[in-house]
């Protein structure tokens, strides 16, 4: 597969903003120590769509078909023009956000977005869930044109470890939750190879340059052994199979999907998508093995309007 040309990093402006926000923000400590009430502001922002060819070059990626996305944007393209305001909403926590995981996403799909629309963006940190050790932060987005501009819903939910405080007793030795694993059972939609410049293109098309996505040096010194797919990065080759292979690819009957991102995939690497006749939706080696995502879609009988 050819690799993403550079030239869309020129669209990827906001959220490298954003991703300099934060350094800045992770370099100068926190603002405040106390822990923020929820739900939060909403923060809302005007956004450029994302321009054809950055979208023919994402279902490009995801191993998509083109007509499954004629006059519209893919849904999981969505932290594209998102993110940046998603950033802007966790501005003022007291947790070091350069030690933050995407954990997970849920998505409803309530409208398609018509391609080469302006977009609005409303994002807010909706909840908290703190612990001596980690904190799980749930944010909700809320996209689309002006006419529908909740159109696309996601919430995030993002993991940042806390040191633990000195003198707290350590964690009883209970063991650590397992992986989900792909059942048995679980149907195979897609059988990919994922290069080792996946990170890197998946970047580009979003503006996420975290490094332990595209830096081996970087990923090794974060404790992986190369670098990782972008948990979304999964999450769209996962939609796109789950579109061609389960919907003939009719995008318009994907009502819903959910994702757990329960192990980092390294790149590069074979990455299977299952389904099971329950709805669920997995991304791994093979039936029986550990998941790299985890997750759930809802899908409509017939497809709905463009």
């Amino acid at each position: 597969m050819s690799p993403v040309p550079f030239k869309h990093i020129l669209e990827q402006g906001p959220m490298l903003r954003a991703l300099g926000a934060t350094a800045i923000g992770a370099a100068r400590g926190p603002r405040s120590s106390e822990k923020p009430a929820t739900p939060g502001p909403w923060i809302e922002a005007a956004a450029k769509a994302p321009s054809s060819d950055l979208v023919r070059a994402f279902v490009a990626f995801t191993r998509g078909d083109q007509a499954s996305y004629r006059g519209v944007v893919p849904p999981h393209l969505f932290p594209q023009w998102t993110l940046a305001s998603a950033s802007r909403a966790l501005a003022g926590v007291p947790y070091p956000l350069q030690k933050i995981v995407n954990a997970g996403v849920t998505l409803a799909i309530r409208a398609p977005i018509p391609a080469g629309e302006p977009l609005v963006v409303r994002a807010r940190l909706e909840a908290l869930d703190e612990s001596p050790t980690r904190v799980v932060m749930t944010t909700r987005i809320e996209t689309g044109p002006r006419a529908a501009p909740d159109a696309l819903v996601a919430e995030l939910r993002t993991y940042v470890p806390l040191a633990r405080p000195e003198g707290a007793p350590r964690a009883n030795g209970a063991p650590k939750p397992e992986t989900p694993r792909v059942p048995d059972d679980a149907r195979e939609l897609a059988y990919l190879r994922v290069a080792a410049s996946a990170g890197l293109d998946f970047a580009k098309l979003t503006g996420d340059f975290n490094p332990i996505h595209w830096i081996p040096a970087y990923a090794r010194a974060a404790g992986f052994k190369a670098c990782i797919l972008h948990g979304f990065g999964e999450l769209a080759l996962a939609t796109s199979a789950l579109v061609k292979g389960l919907l003939s690819g009719d995008a318009t009957r994907l009502r819903a999907i959910e994702a757990r991102f329960t192990k980092p995939f390294v790149l590069p690497g074979k990455l299977g998508i299952y389904v099971t006749d329950a709805g669920e939706l997995f991304a791994g080696d093979a039936p029986g093995a550990a998941a790299y995502l985890a997750g759930r879609f809802e899908i409509a009988a017939t497809g709905g309007p463009r």
